[in-house]
């Protein structure tokens, strides 16, 4: 992997996933990998953990969950979001997981119909 190459590992099936990753693209070179056409023990990753959450890999770092996106926020530009995600810890933390398990509510689906704009 390159100095710079991003690779996010996401949910192919997620409609907020996708229309997310086709967001981060507008601004970022990327590889987006959906978990479930990928072979994922190359990235020692498991079926059961991406079913949960977004994984980045980077620079021979790792993140998940609400610290990827964190990451992608960041180095998209979109730094005071990125800081107030961070910065909120737990809470940032948990409202991502309220998200992800939660993916056909209204509030997730009116955030992915804001990102296909």
């Amino acid at each position: 992997m390159g100095a710079h190459e991003i690779t996010v590992i996401y949910d192919g099936q997620c409609q907020l996933c996708q229309n997310s990753i086709s967001w981060v693209g507008k601004k970022l070179v990327i590889t987006a990998l959906d978990f479930h056409s990928t072979d994922l023990a190359q990235f020692q990753l498991s079926t059961e953990q991406c079913s949960r959450e977004v994984f980045v890999i980077t620079e021979g770092k790792r993140y998940s969950g609400a610290q990827a996106v964190a990451f992608l926020l960041k180095v998209r530009g979109n730094t005071v979001l990125a800081t107030l995600l961070t910065i909120s810890g737990p809470v940032g933390r948990t409202g991502y997981r309220w998200v992800a398990g939660n993916r056909n509510s209204w509030p997730v689906k009116a955030l992915s119909r804001i990102l296909e704009n």
